[in-house]
């Protein structure tokens, strides 16, 4: 990306972790994150993390945050104007941790041209498993915080993702990198933080079918969790 200023959709999770970290390695430098939440602002979309999470992310990582809330209805409208407003201070980069749905690529790339946006996707087409190895080689530490239920066992919820873990989805048959929505993560170290992001479980609940992690800020310092 050649010294290009980046805006990174950013979901807390392993894909725009790992999207994050490409961009920077191509040349790019990040100006923001944006996170989008739901309508409430309680929680993020899909991966259900609290505002304190996300933005102990964002400071971790060194760049401000932006946070739109939004339903399903007004997504797209408040998806545009986080952009323009990073358009408007001259970020026309935006980076996305698609891999290979074709749907949802199409609508990002049309989202954006709508205010001036290049769309940027660094983990397109690449082989699920090979993105996922590189993810947990480079140091990354993340865990599943979401289970679909409908699509895999809640007993996965909480374990970190590591090659045995995707081992072991793959063995029942269950897409290890879940591109489908069968799970979601949250992304707590790694070389793109200058800090480890101190997580703490504080039980979990089930709602329409998904099993969510309750995940908060520890209190004191917190060293990599056991599993």
């Amino acid at each position: 990306m050649n010294n290009e200023p980046f805006v990174a959709s950013w979901s807390g999770g392993k894909d725009s972790a790992l999207a994050y970290y490409r961009a920077l390695q191509a040349g790019g430098v990040a100006k923001r994150i944006w996170t989008m939440f739901e309508e409430d602002k309680e929680r993020s979309k899909s991966h259900a993390l609290p505002p304190e999470i996300i933005q102990a992310q964002a400071d971790s990582l060194g760049v401000p945050l932006i946070i739109r809330g939004a339903n399903w209805n007004s997504y797209e409208e408040q998806f545009l104007d986080a952009m323009k407003e990073c358009v408007d201070n001259g970020i026309t980069n935006g980076v996305f941790g698609d891999i290979d749905l074709e749907d949802h690529l199409t609508w990002v790339q049309t989202a954006c041209e709508k205010v001036g946006m290049k769309a940027v996707h660094p983990l397109w087409m690449e082989p699920r498993r090979k993105l996922l190895e590189e993810f947990v080689q480079a140091g990354f530490e993340a865990y599943i915080v979401v289970v679909n239920t409908n699509m895999m066992p809640a007993e996965f919820i909480g374990r970190e993702f590591t090659i045995d873990l995707m081992n072991e989805l793959e063995a029942h048959g269950i897409d290890s990198c879940g591109e489908s929505g069968e799970f979601h993560t949250v992304v707590v170290d790694g070389p793109i933080f200058k800090n480890r992001v101190p997580i703490e479980f504080n039980g979990q609940h089930e709602r329409d079918g998904y099993v969510f992690m309750d995940v908060g800020l520890c209190e004191v310092v917190c060293t990599k969790r056991d599993n």
